[in-house]
């Protein structure tokens, strides 16, 4: 399968270390391996996406393993599709990646991986070797028509419209999202009155809504470990200075996970899903 390229939405063909279209539109393949598809014309600011910081955070929560129940819930929901082609929509540094490409090794195929930040893509690419990462807006993806087995998006933003253009008839979107209580504790020190996380409901057009799981656990992480979980989230810049210092000096901190996993399928007639 090839890329599409982001300016004319014609194909991509490999020349030796660089991408070209039929307009001559070029993208080089970078150090790491993974394309740059993200035009400066596209981009919404000079660095968009997470930052360097933040990135490194989410890798060292991650590989601790804090956040695994959630990889395993949506790798066994995996197996029992056994997609050929599978994209990871805002895969970050790749943790979840890595292991959907591991899941569907016997199949063949191909798993790709898109970030906006290039930064991520970088991370994501120096380790996992066995996967296409390129750099790309979610709202513009950089692929065919009806190429797609199965998408997978965790908290990641996407145009619905993409989702259903990109995704084969009978193909699979899963998504994952938070749930009321996720990270309950942690907002509790930020916020004078915390609300339960309340998720607008979905519209998927062209989908239908096959399955839901809600994975949650209790986590018990070290002070160090909820600096970096802070840092990884949205809630950084909102918190107080002795917030950050409250959680360094704690010898533990307990935290609630609620997650919320949905596996949506492509209808063969759109008209079935209205």
């Amino acid at each position: 399968m090839s890329w599409l390229c982001p300016l004319c939405h014609s194909p991509l063909v490999q020349t030796a270390n660089s991408f070209c279209c039929d307009q001559r539109h070029q993208f080089d393949v970078a150090r790491e391996g993974y394309l740059n598809l993200l035009p400066v014309q596209h981009k919404r600011s000079k660095e968009p996406g997470d930052s360097s910081e933040m990135i490194q955070a989410r890798r060292a929560f991650l590989d601790a393993g804090h956040y695994q129940p959630l990889r395993e819930a949506i790798c066994n929901t995996l197996q029992q599709i056994s997609p050929e082609i599978l994209l990871d929509i805002g895969c970050g540094e790749g943790y979840y990646t890595g292991a959907f490409a591991d899941v569907r090794a016997d199949v063949g195929g191909e798993t790709y991986g898109l970030d906006v930040s290039k930064v991520a893509i970088r991370y994501a690419a120096k380790r996992y070797r066995d996967v296409r990462f390129c750099v790309a807006s979610s709202q513009r993806l950089p692929f065919a028509d009806n190429s797609m087995d199965t998408i997978v998006r965790i908290f990641a933003p996407c145009n619905a419209a993409e989702l259903a253009r990109v995704v084969k008839p009978g193909g699979v979107v899963i998504t994952a999202t938070p749930g009321p209580r996720h990270l309950y504790q942690l907002k509790e020190l930020i916020y004078q009155q915390v609300e339960l996380h309340h998720e607008v409901p979905e519209v998927m057009p062209g989908f239908i809504l096959k399955q839901t799981l809600q994975p949650a656990w209790n986590m018990t992480l070290t002070g160090e470990q909820a600096v970096t979980l802070l840092q990884m989230t949205p809630f950084a810049w909102r918190a107080r200075p002795e917030v950050w210092q409250q959680l360094k000096q704690g010898s533990t901190f307990a935290c609630e996970t609620d997650f919320v996993v949905r596996v949506w399928e492509k209808v063969v007639d759109n008209l079935e899903a209205q």
